[in-house]
C-alpha cells in the first residue's frame, strides 16, 4: 500500500514546477511512511467520532459541553502552531531582530486576563458562539444587526483571510521543499483537512489535535536541533557568534534606538494589547478561545485550559523556531541568497519567511518526513479549527437567526458541513494571491485596532451598548482603509517626508476610533432595564460598573445579585500580573540558558519560581470563588 501511494505522490511531482530548484528535498519511503500514517490516524479519528458529533449542533460544535482543560489547553496549543507561524517569526527575527517578536508577545497580557477574568464569565453565559453574546448583552434590532454582521464579517472575511496566510505558508513549504505548484499544495493539504473537519465536528478537532499537538512539538525541535548543528552553521556557540545573527540577539529591543524601542516594545505593551482584535487574542476573549472555554465542563476548566495554552504559547514554543530563524541569517544571510537557491521562486511570493521552508529541505531522510508531517499538523489543526469555528458563526448566527429559525438539529449540522466546504474553498481562492504572512499580520492589527476596549468593558460598565460596538468595528475598519490610500499614507507617514512617523498610523487609528464609539456610546441610548438586569443575573460580572442597574433592581423589588458569587476581578487582575511575570520570566530564562548568560538566567528562573508560587495562592481564590 506505501508504495502505491509512493508511486502516485512520485507522478504527481513529476508535473510542471513553479518552484522546481536545485535544493527541493527527495523523499524516502520511510518519510512517505511517517506521512501516511499519520493521515491516516486524522482520518481515522474523524470518522470514529462522526456518528456521534452529528448527533446534534451542541455536539458538532462544542462536543456537547464536557471537554476537560487539558485536552482544550493542548487544542488552543496545536491551534496556533500553524504553518504560517514559524514562517511569521522567520520573517520578524530575519527583519527585527528576536525583540520583533514583542509586537505578538505583548498580548500575553490579553491571554492572562481571559483566563483569570473572562473564562469564568463566558463559561457562566452558556451561549453556543462568542456572537450570541450580542443578544444576552444587548437588545432590539442594534444587538440582531451586530450579531448577523459579525457573523458574515469574522466567520467569513476575517475567518477567511486568516486561513489564507495558513494556507499561503503551507504553499511555499510545498514549493520549497516539494517543487508543488501553489494549486497541488493546497488540493492535497487541503482536501483531508475540509473531509476530517466536516465530519468530525469539534470533537474530532479536539482529538486529533491532541495527537497533532505532540508531532507539531515534537518535529520543531528537532529540526531546530539538527539545523543549529549543520556544517555551515557550526552549532550553537558558532551560530550565536555570527556577525550576521549577533545584532539580532537582543529579547529586548535597543532602548538606545527610539524608534525601534516605541515600535517593537512601548505601542505593544502600552497600547496594543487591550486596543486591537486579533484572531486568538482577543481583548475579553472571544473567536474560537471562546469556543473552547465554552466547551469546557465548568468555570474551573476553562481557566485551566486558557491558562496551560498561555504558557506554552508564549513561553516555551517560540524559540525552536527562532534558533532556526537564526541559523537561516547564516545559510541564507538575505533574499538574494535565497533568490539564488530557488531561482524558479515566484517574484510575489519571494520574502523571508521563505528562510524557514528554505532551511528544512537540508534535513536528512526520516527526520524529514516528522517535520513535514509536524508541518502538516499545524496546518491542519489550525485550518480544522478555523473552519468549525467559522462555520459555527454562519449556522448559529445567521442561518438560524435569518434564515431558518425552526431548523432541525440534522439541518444545523448539514449546513455546518456545507459552510466548512465553503469557507475552505475560499481561503484556498485567496492564498493564491497573497505574498507573505507578515504583510496579512500587520493588515489584520491595523483593521482591528481601537476595538479591543470595548470587548474588555462590555462585561463590567453597563452603559456599553450595541451601538458602541457597530460604530467602532466601522470606524477602525474605514481609518484603516483611509490611511492605506497611497496618496494619504505617503503624505503621512513617508520615511523622508512625511508629517508622521509610521509607527503613529497605529495610535491614529486607536485614538479616533476609541473617541468615536465613546461619543457614540453616549448620544444613544442604553441597552433596556430588562437586558441589563437578565445579563447580570446570568453571568454575575459584579464592579461598581453595574451600580446603577443593580440599584434600580434594588427599587423594583428585583433580586439579580447572587450571595453566593464573590468578585473576583481585583484577584483577577492580581494573578493576570503574577502569571505575566512568570511567563514572561520564563521566556527570558529559555532564551538566556539557550544564549549561556547564565548570570541573567539564573536570578530570571528565581524569579518566576517565586512569582508561580504567588501566582498559586491567588488562582486557589479565584477558583474558590468560581466554584
Amino acid at each position: 500500500m506505501v508504495e502505491i501511494i509512493h508511486s502516485l505522490i512520485n507522478n504527481f511531482t513529476k508535473l510542471p514546477h513553479l518552484y522546481k530548484n536545485k535544493f527541493m528535498v527527495s523523499l524516502s519511503t520511510l518519510d512517505y511512511t511517517l506521512i501516511i500514517t499519520f493521515f491516516s490516524i486524522v482520518l481515522f479519528i474523524g470518522i470514529w467520532v462522526s456518528k456521534k458529533s452529528g448527533k446534534d449542533s451542541t455536539e458538532f460544535f462544542l462536543s456537547g459541553r464536557t471537554m476537560p482543560w487539558w485536552l482544550l489547553g493542548l487544542s488552543m496549543v496545536a491551534t496556533t502552531f500553524s504553518t504560517d507561524t514559524p514562517n511569521l517569526v522567520t520573517d520578524i527575527v530575519r527583519t527585527n531582530g528576536v525583540s520583533g517578536n514583542w509586537s505578538w508577545w505583548a498580548f500575553l497580557i490579553t491571554g492572562l486576563l481571559t483566563v483569570f477574568v473572562y473564562a469564568k464569565l463566558w463559561r457562566k453565559s452558556n451561549v453556543n458562539t462568542d456572537l450570541e453574546f450580542y443578544e444576552l448583552r444587548y437588545g432590539g434590532k442594534p444587538a440582531k444587526f451586530l450579531r448577523k454582521f459579525r457573523a458574515i464579517y469574522l466567520g467569513v472575511i476575517f475567518n477567511v483571510i486568516t486561513m489564507s496566510a495558513v494556507t499561503l505558508a503551507a504553499i511555499k513549504i510545498g514549493g520549497i521543499m516539494l517543487g508543488l505548484e501553489p494549486w497541488q499544495t493546497v488540493i492535497s493539504a487541503g482536501l483531508i483537512t475540509v473531509v476530517f473537519s466536516a465530519v468530525g465536528g469539534f470533537k474530532g478537532v479536539v482529538y486529533t489535535d491532541f495527537i497533532l499537538f505532540f508531532v507539531a512539538m515534537g518535529g520543531a525541535i528537532w529540526a531546530a536541533v539538527y539545523l543549529v548543528n549543520l556544517p555551515e552553521v557550526g552549532g550553537l556557540d558558532a551560530l550565536l557568534t555570527n556577525e550576521n545573527v549577533i545584532d539580532k540577539l537582543a529579547i529586548l529591543p535597543d532602548f538606545n534606538n527610539t524608534e525601534a524601542l516605541i515600535t517593537l516594545l512601548i505601542i505593544p505593551l502600552a497600547v496594543q494589547w487591550w486596543s486591537s482584535w486579533y484572531p486568538g487574542a482577543e481583548p475579553g476573549g472571544g473567536g474560537y478561545i471562546a469556543q473552547r472555554m465554552l466547551a469546557a465542563k465548568d468555570a474551573n476548566h476553562a481557566i485551566g485550559a486558557t491558562f496551560f495554552f498561555n504558557i506554552m504559547h508564549y513561553a516555551l514554543r517560540p524559540w525552536p523556531w527562532i534558533l532556526v530563524a537564526l541559523a537561516s541569517l547564516v545559510v541564507f544571510p538575505d533574499l538574494a541568497s535565497i533568490q539564488e537557491a530557488f531561482p524558479n521562486i515566484a517574484s510575489d511570493k519571494l520574502g523571508h519567511d521563505l528562510a524557514y521552508s528554505a532551511m528544512l529541505t537540508k534535513l536528512p531522510s526520516g527526520l524529514l518526513g516528522i517535520v513535514l508531517a509536524s508541518l502538516i499538523a499545524a496546518y491542519m489543526s489550525t485550518i480544522s479549527t478555523q473552519l468549525n469555528w467559522g462555520s459555527s458563526y454562519i449556522v448559529f448566527d445567521f442561518y438560524k437567526q435569518q434564515i431558518n429559525p425552526n431548523a432541525s438539529e440534522k439541518q444545523l449540522v448539514a449546513v455546518g458541513r456545507i459552510a466548512t466546504v465553503g469557507l475552505m474553498i475560499l481561503s484556498a481562492l485567496l492564498a493564491l494571491l497573497l505574498q507573505n504572512a507578515l504583510q496579512l499580520f500587520n493588515l489584520l492589527l491595523v483593521f482591528g485596532a481601537g476595538t479591543g476596549l470595548i470587548f474588555i468593558l462590555r462585561w463590567f460598565w453597563w452603559r456599553i451598548n450595541a451601538w458602541s460596538e457597530i460604530t467602532a468595528m466601522f470606524a477602525s475598519g474605514i481609518i484603516s482603509l483611509i490611511l492605506t490610500i497611497p496618496s494619504v499614507n505617503t503624505y503621512l507617514f513617508d520615511a523622508d517626508n512625511g508629517l508622521l512617523p509610521s509607527w503613529a498610523k497605529f495610535l491614529i487609528v486607536v485614538g479616533v476610533t476609541t473617541i468615536i464609539w465613546v461619543v457614540s456610546t453616549f448620544i444613544t441610548a442604553p441597552e433596556s432595564d430588562e437586558v441589563l438586569q437578565n445579563f447580570y443575573k446570568k453571568t454575575q460580572p459584579g464592579g461598581p460598573g453595574w451600580a446603577t442597574v443593580i440599584n434600580k433592581a434594588k427599587l423594583k423589588n428585583i433580586n439579580i445579585v447572587d450571595a453566593n458569587e464573590g468578585w473576583t476581578v481585583p484577584s483577577g487582575i492580581l494573578a493576570m500580573l503574577l502569571g505575566c511575570v512568570l511567563i514572561y520570566s520564563c521566556m527570558f530564562a529559555t532564551g538566556y540558558y539557550i544564549y549561556g548568560n547564565y548570570e541573567l538566567a539564573v536570578p530570571i528562573t528565581v524569579t518566576a519560581i517565586i512569582s508561580g508560587f504567588l501566582l498559586i495562592k491567588t488562582w486557589s481564590k479565584i477558583k474558590t470563588k468560581a466554584l
